[in-house]
């Protein structure tokens, strides 16, 4: 992908599909209602940022306008990923960035546009200049209040996603952009679902990156909720502070093996980090990344609990 790319989309061989946005019967054969969709006529491509999984995201010129802004195709399945996407996954994505529109660290979202001849469909987002993700940006050794900040501004994007009943579901260093002036973007809501009440389960698929899913995910308990954004969260903190993935495993059965023998070790994979990554956080900062990583979801802070930890109110009585 180009160190470019707008809006990152995950690559084909990490990504697993989203449950719940399974395509029902004879979906992909209908047309998009395109009622308040704008004609993807009415956007210049300039070029393609990056692809993946879900399609292709390019830099566009709006003609209405003149703003250039970053155009997301979503896979349809017809031959070679054009037609209709699933429209279900579709709304998802774009409720879920409609309900977050004008949070900072959050992905803007400016509509949807269709192809009527082909029934693609393009979601038109803000365009980062500069584009990096934050697993593409090069880091040197980063100061704990640099991370601080950075891990404030995911938490706050978090915080805001499951406060209206979303779970984004793939939070990872590819999914994050950064801004030429340093703030984060959260972004690529193509595994968002919304949150399960009722003790009711998600469809028993798995969904996300497999190095980032929680515990929880890889158990098989389909009852999961927003604290498997936590824990990724936690991993992306890890991250910042090794420089390297926290897991390394590249199928899901050593994942699994991995895990498992963590949690016959330690109460939160925190403690799989060189110390050395970890001399020049100070306790609160270590406390808070085993909040995140907790291996008991129900033992995981909540993106509230988070920001409400002394790591983060610490600087006021500086």
């Amino acid at each position: 992908m180009s160190s470019a790319a707008a809006a990152v989309v995950a690559p084909a061989a990490r990504k697993r599909p989203a449950p719940d946005q399974e395509p029902r019967a004879g979906d992909a054969k209908k047309r998009p209602r395109c009622k308040n969709f704008r004609s993807i006529e009415e956007f210049e491509v300039l070029e393609v940022l990056g692809e993946g999984a879900e399609g292709v995201v390019s830099r566009a010129r709006d003609r209405r306008t003149g703003k250039e802004v970053a155009l997301k195709w979503i896979r349809g399945d017809g031959p070679d990923g054009h037609g209709p996407p699933d429209r279900r996954a579709l709304a998802m994505e774009a409720g879920c960035l409609r309900a977050c529109r004008g949070h900072p660290s959050i992905i803007g979202i400016h509509g949807v546009a269709a192809d009527p001849k082909t029934g693609d469909v393009h979601l038109i987002l803000e365009l980062i200049e500069g584009g990096l993700s934050l697993r593409d940006s090069f880091w040197e050794t980063l100061s704990e209040d640099a991370i601080r900040g950075m891990m404030r501004q995911l938490i706050g994007a978090a915080k805001k996603v499951h406060d209206l009943d979303f779970i984004h579901r793939d939070i990872k260093s590819e999914n994050i952009l950064v801004c030429p002036l340093g703030e984060l973007k959260l972004c690529d809501f193509g595994s968002a679902t919304r949150k399960k009440s009722n003790g009711k389960p998600h469809q028993p698929c798995p969904v996300g990156t497999l190095q980032y899913n929680a515990p929880e995910l890889l158990d098989g308990n389909w009852y999961y909720g927003s604290a498997i954004d936590m824990w990724g969260l936690g991993c992306v903190m890890a991250e910042l502070l090794s420089g390297e993935r926290l897991f390394q495993a590249e199928s899901e059965y050593e994942m699994t093996a991995e895990m498992s023998e963590l949690r016959d070790r330690m109460i939160s994979a925190a403690g799989k980090l060189d110390p050395e990554c970890l001399k020049d956080l100070s306790e609160d900062g270590h406390d808070l990344l085993r909040g995140l990583l907790t291996f008991c979801p129900e033992k995981r802070l909540t993106a509230e609990e988070a920001l409400e930890h002394r790591w983060f109110n610490k600087e006021v009585f500086n």
